[in-house]
């Protein structure tokens, strides 16, 4: 039996008298991997504040966990990694205090890590592929590196839903490949549900189980298989568009 984790239920949001969001409903099980996409101002990191209960809608219902997000008191159980954090070449920290500083959203405040804590800072840094870089500088690193050892530190306290906005934008495709199937493995190996903000909709489409695609409204919600198979998706897209995201099938 499916365990619903997001439900979402004709949510709008206006920003003064511009419409953001319109009439926004979908639903995200456990174990879903979804590919969020969209144009530019298409409304997908507002819709991704809101799940966060950064912002209220101006109308619907949104349940996060069985409650309002603003009301979420677990934050424990959501790991966030917002768009691209940029580090000071000079920032006093290392790899494992960055990842370690990710166990504050449980006990909120600064403690030396226990046997069990340091078990799971190993483990988040083993999963991400930084453990061999644990002790330098995060602004020594690449992009690619910094980029995973964010998505370490949003994961080391083993949520059950991580949230990803634009995290490959400044990677190179190579770095950005390996980093898909890195989180692709934390989906089906940890059985994390991921919702990936993403404009690289030609690499999200061989990686996640769902596409929503957004432009102020859904205009798709559903697997792959059914985006590949919908002539109005093919007449929405363009044949091209609609191959690229379906590339994986051929």
């Amino acid at each position: 039996m499916s365990v619903n984790i997001l439900s979402v239920e004709g949510l709008s949001f206006r920003y003064n008298s511009l419409e953001v969001l319109s009439n926004i409903s979908f639903s995200i099980n456990a174990g879903d991997y979804i590919g969020l996409v969209g144009p530019n101002g298409s409304g997908k990191t507002t819709l991704i504040r809101i799940i966060l209960g950064l912002m209220k809608p101006n109308k619907g219902n949104i349940s996060l966990f069985g409650v309002e997000p603003w009301k979420f008191k677990d934050c424990y159980r959501i790991g966030y990694l917002p768009q691209r954090t940029q580090f000071n070449p000079y920032f006093p920290a290392i790899v494992k205090e960055i990842v370690s500083s990710g166990l504050f959203s449980k006990r909120r405040f600064y403690k030396i890590p226990d046997k069990p804590e340091e078990a799971m800072i190993e483990e988040a840094m083993r999963l991400m592929d930084v453990l061999d870089i644990r002790n330098k500088l995060i602004g020594d690193l690449s992009g690619g590196q910094q980029q995973r050892v964010l998505v370490a530190r949003a994961i080391v306290n083993e949520p059950e839903l991580l949230i990803l906005d634009e995290p490959t934008t400044a990677l190179d495709p190579e770095t950005r490949e390996r980093f898909f199937h890195i989180l692709q493995e934390l989906n089906q190996n940890k059985k994390v549900t991921i919702i990936l903000v993403t404009h690289d909709i030609a690499s999200i489409g061989k990686y996640a189980s769902r596409l929503l695609y957004l432009d102020k409204k859904i205009v798709f919600y559903g697997s792959f298989e059914d985006f590949c198979s919908s002539v109005d998706m093919g007449s929405y897209f363009g044949e091209f568009a609609q191959h690229l995201i379906c590339h994986r099938h051929d």
